[in-house]
């Protein structure tokens, strides 16, 4: 991409924006919600033009994009759209990632719900395998053990992808790089998503030290300006001249978009006692959900439910609300309860009215949506302040819901849920679509929260950092509580079973060839190998970070072919011996262990 500028109603997205994906590149790419990460990704995909600036992908290369809401017109099933494209010979694909991502190809199309379509078309993505994927939230929809596929289907794969995603884990076992979308410009480290947040941290201070010198200059030059002026008039109109492009350069600065100004407040005490469950069973059509199942939920508890996607999690929780009957058993609620609820499927949000009547209407009160306030736990705030408390700005107040981006309809829906006081909150895949920023400050939140918390996500970092008790749904019925977040289930139950990729077969050496070892260890060839291979692994790094910042002079392509091919062809080989000497590493080091 050399020269890239895209505006949206007179507001400049990029600016004159240079960015080299490389082969076999593994790239995050984070911003703020509202930044233009999906936009960046979608001119990437040629799904939106520039106004000015070249793409080039070389020859014989594709890219490929998993469609938000793909279009499905014409298609039958979801593998009918899944499969579209793909030769007879590789339709095993679509099957295999069906399986992985679980999805149903025989579903019609006009019967599937969002999250079935979007697994389609990732199916469909990982299917054709292009030569760079670009995955704009992936894992929404997905549970623990269909992400845990795709990771590694991803860790395996040769293609370069660029990947946009809420799940910090997953974001951090995947990416080398990272792209930062922040204020129009995209800067680049050659370092994966777990370094992003010092970088971040590192550039703001910086900033921040430039801008306090600046307005220091700005300072001393306005008390010269004005007892100053002598009778040296022309040198002194200089420098009149000069304090007035400092403080043009101050204007200039384009000021960090804050942290939404979220608040929880918990209403009155609960009772000790907020949820008893005993001997709960419950069963759709001859399918158990749970059985014999029984939780204590003591107030400040926070309390997570995890589980393949259809295991039950939404049926239980709606239970232990009392909002559906169990076929036996009981549940007892507890004394004063006050309970604020986030819907994962936004059917809170009505998509064709506006941000300010989503806010200040109330159908159950008879109230209208018309009103210049809103009661934000028990003090009257006019809309657009308190709308602005949530990174939206005066003209989004006036826009229908169904304008907004994921993250910005999660946004507007915790501002509906903070506005009231509670002391019982349900959030149900809360962290869907929301930027990292937003997802600290709502894990701060629900620690200093004086309430209960009960919690339904796939978000493994997000479980880990709140909750206290985690209720896996194993199937067939089967609920069983475990103590602390998703790693600590893990710890107590073992790791998920996921089924393996075929590995490679590699050919077997003749007997006479082979290193006499002991039969759990290495040989002393292998041990020096494994030793060695650590600071070869550094040194292609280094190597490929070094071509990849050669490679990112946009003019170089058309000022010097011959080294940008040469450059190029580097490029992929030390890849290629990276992705290699890595997987050696990994089969040495599982063979060291036994």
């Amino acid at each position: 991409m050399s020269g890239i500028s895209l505006t949206f109603g007179g507001n400049p997205v990029f600016a004159d924006l240079d960015l080299v994906v490389q082969p076999g590149d593994r790239v995050a790419l984070v911003g703020r919600n509202g930044s233009g990460k999906s936009t960046l990704m979608k001119v990437m995909a040629g799904l939106v033009e520039a106004d000015t600036g070249s793409i080039v992908v070389p020859p014989g290369k594709s890219v490929g994009y998993m469609e938000q809401d793909p279009r499905m017109e014409g298609f039958a099933t979801l593998g009918d759209f899944a499969s579209s494209g793909l030769e007879p010979g590789e339709l095993y694909k679509v099957e295999r990632a069906g399986e992985g991502l679980k999805f149903d190809p025989a579903r019609p199309v006009e019967t599937a719900s969002g999250g079935e379509r979007r697994r389609a078309a990732l199916a469909k993505l990982m299917a054709e395998a292009p030569d760079l994927m670009l995955l704009d939230e992936p894992t929404n929809h997905l549970d623990i053990e269909a992400i845990t596929w795709l990771e590694n289907e991803l860790k395996a794969t040769r293609a370069a992808f660029v990947l946009i995603s809420h799940d910090r884990a997953f974001l951090r076992a995947l990416t080398r790089a990272t792209l930062w979308v922040d204020r129009g410009e995209v800067r680049r480290q050659e370092k994966g998503f777990e370094h992003f947040e010092a970088w971040r941290d590192k550039v703001w201070d910086e900033e921040d030290q430039q801008r306090h010198k600046l307005n220091r200059l700005i300072k001393s030059e306005s008390r010269w300006a004005v007892e100053g002026i002598s009778a040296r008039r022309k040198r002194n109109m200089g420098r009149v001249r000069a304090l007035q492009d400092l403080k043009a350069e101050r204007a200039g600065q384009i000021k960090r978009q804050g942290t939404a100004e979220m608040a929880l407040e918990a209403g009155p005490k609960s009772g000790r006692k907020v949820i008893e469950a005993e001997g709960l069973d419950k069963a759709f059509s001859g399918k158990p959900i749970v059985q014999n199942f029984s939780l204590k939920v003591q107030r400040g508890d926070r309390v997570a439910f995890v589980g393949p996607n259809g295991a039950g999690k939404t049926t239980l929780l709606k239970m232990l609300l009392g909002l559906e009957d169990p076929d036996a058993g009981s549940v007892k609620m507890g004394t004063n309860l006050e309970i604020a609820l986030f819907d994962q499927t936004r059917d809170q949000l009505d998509g064709d009215s506006t941000l300010w009547e989503n806010l200040t209407a109330d159908p159950l009160l008879g109230i209208s949506g018309k009103a210049d306030q809103v009661m934000v736990r028990g003090q009257p705030k006019h809309v657009v302040g308190y709308l602005k408390e949530f990174l939206f700005d005066e003209r989004q107040a006036r826009a229908p819901v169904r304008s907004l981006s994921g993250g910005e309809k999660a946004r507007l829906l915790l501002a509906r849920l903070m506005a009231r006081s509670s002391n019982l909150l349900v959030l149900d895949e809360p962290t869907n679509d929301l930027d990292v920023e937003t997802l600290d400050l709502l894990q701060e939140l629900l620690d200093n929260y004086d309430g209960t918390v009960l919690l339904v996500s796939h978000d493994r970092d997000f479980l880990d950092r709140v909750a206290t008790t985690t209720i896996a749904m194993e199937g067939n019925g089967k609920a069983v509580a475990y103590a602390g977040g998703w790693s600590d289930y893990i710890a107590q139950r073992g790791p998920l079973e996921i089924a393996a990729k075929p590995e490679k077969v590699k050919p077997a050496k003749p007997k006479a060839k082979q290193e006499s070892q002991p039969k759990d260890g290495l040989s002393f060839k292998e041990k020096h190998r494994l030793e060695a291979l650590p600071a070869e692994i550094e040194r292609l790094e280094a190597e490929i970070g070094k071509l990849q910042e050669l490679m990112a002079d946009p003019e170089l392509f058309t000022r010097e072919p011959v080294k940008f091919k040469k450059a190029t062809e580097a490029l992929v080989e030390r890849q290629e011996k990276l992705a290699a000497a890595e997987e050696e590493w990994l089969e040495l080091e599982e063979k060291a262990g036994g």
